[in-house]
């Protein structure tokens, strides 16, 4: 039954080679479901089967984690900008910024002090929600590809699973190395500059990576890196500058107002790696347009500059 499909997928000239690409795994994957059932292996039914609850349960995770994340984030980033406003509307009052909200029926406000004078009983963190998005993301990234057979592709480069693997986990750790330096380095000392320059090395990350990995696996992989260094800020620098402000206070010292602006930049940065990513993460339904083009590497170059555009926007947004 599937083999006339496959042959006028491969024979028929008027068929766009990036739609054969797209269209060949749906073949493999019916091909494959079709063998299990043919066979009458029920050990190998029940392998696939668990592998889709694998797959499932762990996305599942991942964007629901991924959705508390990248909403905490906005909503702080919006509450910062909202209050920032408030007090400069307070002239040389230098009174704290406040901001009345209502929802769910009940009515919210919120005082920002740069520096607590004392220290509540109770204070809120916000740092699982990265930690989860980014293990099920690495999670999925070896179920899908490292284990899952969508990594490499001979028609891109001839290089083994092993060798892929190496190179993906190795972009992650060479990415912020570079990133983390780059900023602390005189280049970061100018948004626009940085940015320039952040936007250069990606887009040859980009080329790269679709010069070796499968297209799929190579877009998959510029997203798991803007995790990465996303989850890094919030591990590696976010909170532990929000430590040292605490400590300072607890032992009666004024916290390092240096520390907060480092951590509130590294919050920036975050929330403009975001967007992009989260086109990432959707591109995957979308072959013909994406991964499967024949500029895929454009493409992705173009939508991430896109993306950054789009989070300008939404953290110069007041409600």
């Amino acid at each position: 039954m599937l083999a006339p499909l496959e042959r006028r997928l491969q024979n028929d000239p008027g068929i766009q080679p990036a739609r054969r690409r797209a269209e060949r795994p749906r073949f493999h994957a019916a091909r494959c479901l079709c063998n299990i059932t043919y066979r009458g292996s029920s050990q190998r039914a029940m392998d696939f089967n668990s592998s889709e609850w694998l797959n499932l349960v762990v996305r599942w995770i991942h964007v629901f984690a991924g959705i508390l994340w990248i909403g905490q984030t906005y909503f702080f980033t919006w509450l910062d900008g909202t209050l920032t406003a408030a007090e400069e509307a307070g002239g040389k009052n230098h009174a704290p910024g406040r901001v009345w909200m209502v929802h769910s029926g009940g009515f919210y406000v919120v005082e920002k002090q740069r520096f607590a004078a004392a220290l509540p009983r109770k204070l809120h963190w916000f740092r699982w929600e990265a930690a989860v998005t980014w293990i099920s993301g690495m999670l999925l990234l070896v179920i899908v590809y490292y284990v899952g057979g969508a990594l490499v592709d001979d028609r891109v480069a001839d290089i083994q699973v092993g060798t892929g693997v190496a190179i993906g986990l190795g972009l992650f750790f060479v990415a912020w190395v570079v990133y983390d330096l780059l900023w602390q380095s005189p280049v970061g000392r100018s948004e626009t500059v940085f940015a320039g320059v952040s936007y250069l090395l990606v887009v040859g990350v980009v080329f790269g990576l679709t010069r070796l990995l499968s297209t799929r696996a190579a877009y998959i992989h510029v997203g798991a890196m803007f995790g990465t260094l996303m989850t890094a800020n919030v591990w590696l620098r976010i909170l532990p500058a929000q430590r040292r402000m605490i400590a300072d206070l607890e032992e009666g010292r004024q916290p390092d107002a240096a520390l907060a602006a480092r951590a509130k930049l590294r919050t920036k940065h975050n929330t403009y790696m975001v967007v992009p990513t989260v086109f990432i993460m959707v591109s995957n339904h979308y072959p013909v347009a994406t991964y499967g083009n024949k500029y895929n590497w454009v493409v992705l170059s173009v939508l991430i500059l896109a993306g950054w555009g789009a989070a300008k926007l939404l953290r110069s947004a007041r409600g």
